[in-house]
């Protein structure tokens, strides 16, 4: 279930990335535990916001990549085993959720969205945002570069 969330202070994993052309892996594995151990309080903050639910916390997980298009650290829900997160989280804007009942298309229920994740990375973001960067800069330096 991707979100996609920009936040201010920019990927800089991604500008890194461009830059050369590609992250060498010895790069790739120094910043690769502290971005997980950066992420960790956005993970939880999620975790936590979703707890109404019995499925989405132990089926959201993270992920650092450094590939070309998805430079970064990601945050993910299993569409596999809640299926149902991408209703709550309200991804297309609809404000609602709606189903008919007992498949009768005359008579329909609903409900309220409940967003987890977005709220969750707006509320912790930025602070992580901020210590990832100051660690691909510190790797950078330490590897040679200025």
């Amino acid at each position: 279930m991707p979100v996609d969330v920009e936040l201010g202070g920019g990927n800089e994993v991604l500008r890194l990335r461009r830059e050369l052309g590609g992250i060498p892996v010895e790069l790739q594995r120094r910043l690769r535990p502290v971005m997980r151990r950066e992420g960790q309080p956005i993970l939880a903050e999620a975790r936590r916001r979703a707890s109404w639910s019995t499925r989405i916390p132990s089926a959201t997980r993270l992920s650092v990549s450094f590939s070309r298009r998805r430079a970064g650290l990601h945050i993910q829900v299993d569409r596999r085993r809640a299926p149902h997160a991408r209703t709550w989280e309200d991804l297309l804007g609809r404000g609602q959720a709606r189903w008919p009942v007992f498949g009768n298309r005359e008579v329909w229920a609903g409900t309220r969205p409940r967003p987890f994740l977005e709220r969750a990375v707006y509320a912790r973001g930025q602070v992580v945002v901020a210590a990832i960067n100051r660690a691909v800069d510190q790797t950078a330096r330490d590897a040679g570069f200025r």
